[in-house]
Formats: C-alpha cells, structure tokens, sequence
C-alpha cells in the first residue's frame, strides 16, 4: 500500500470516528438504535475509492471506536463489527458487480440492510436465543434502517459528487497554468 492510500484510509478514518462520537452523544429514543453517519464515509471510500479502502475504514473505526468507548470485545462490538464487515461486503460485492445500476442511495439501502441483517441474526445466536423476540424488533430496526440508509445515501451522494467536483477543477487549475 503506497503512502498516499495509507493517508487517505486515515483521513477517512478520522472522519468516520469523528461522526460516530458526534452520533454517540445524540439521545436515541431504541436503545441502541443508531443513525450510522459514519457509515456515510465508509460510502464515499468505497464508491471513490473502492472496496479495500472501505473495508478499512469500517475495520478500525469499529476497533477504535469500541476502544475508545470501553466496549471491545464486548456485545456492542460483536453486533458493530459483524454489521459494519457484512453491509461494507454487500455493498462492495454489489457496487464491484453492478456498477452503473446502483447509485449512493440504492448502496447505502442494501448496507443499512445488511447490517440490520447481520446483526439481528448475531443477536439471535449469541445473546437472545428467542425467534420471537426477533420477530417483534425486526420491523422497526428494518424500518428505521431503511429510513436512515436513505438519508445517509443522500447525504454521501452530496458529497461524493462535491469531492469529485474539486478533483475536475484541481485538474482543470493545472491544466491551465
């Protein structure tokens, strides 16, 4: 890995941290019910610069973030690391073999899927052991999760389509001069 790519998965590491401790001090009315904003970066690593980076990014802001929060190892991080690797591949497998079909809202609907997905099914095997109870919470988790991958789909569209839009004008700049 080159120096400039260990840079930039830093860069958006920092910023995926930062969100996710800005998210941490939001009151949330579901317990552990959570708007994913740093999932908002985890997207724009991975539609500008591709799976690698996004699955890097996911990887040490939930092991920093869970350190720094007291939680690794812990439940919370079990859910938060099974969730954020199972919806950074979904969207990466999906993005690599449909590129032009889905844009940032459609990837980040199939993320917030996946890791309600993921971490449903991790609740069931390892801490509840109650279909039932499953069952109940599914629908508001899924809801809520369509509603936030939506919103955090338009929030990356934004700014992956400003990001690229500097990058024409830094080109435009030194083509000029």
């Amino acid at each position: 890995m080159q120096l400039q790519d260990k840079y930039r998965v830093a860069i958006l590491s920092a910023y995926a941290l930062a969100l996710h401790g800005f998210e941490s001090m939001l009151p949330t009315p579901i317990p552990w019910v959570r708007l994913g904003l740093a999932n908002i970066i985890t997207l724009v690593a991975l539609v500008l610069y591709g799976f690698r980076t996004a699955m890097m990014v996911t990887l040490i802001r939930v092991i920093l973030a869970s350190i720094f929060t007291g939680t690794f190892l812990g439940p919370a991080f079990i859910l938060s690391f099974g969730g954020g690797v199972f919806s950074t591949a979904a969207m990466g497998l999906v993005f690599i073999s449909f590129k032009n079909l889905f844009g940032p809202v459609g990837l980040s609907l199939i993320g917030a899927f996946f890791h309600n997905i993921a971490q449903l099914t991790l609740a069931y095997f390892l801490f509840i052991q109650r279909l039932e109870a499953i069952l109940i919470i599914s629908p508001v988790i899924l809801l809520i999760g369509t509603l936030t991958g939506v919103a955090n789909g338009i929030v990356s569209d934004i700014l992956i389509k400003n990001l690229l839009k500097k990058d024409e004008e830094k080109i435009q700049n030194v083509v000029q001069e």
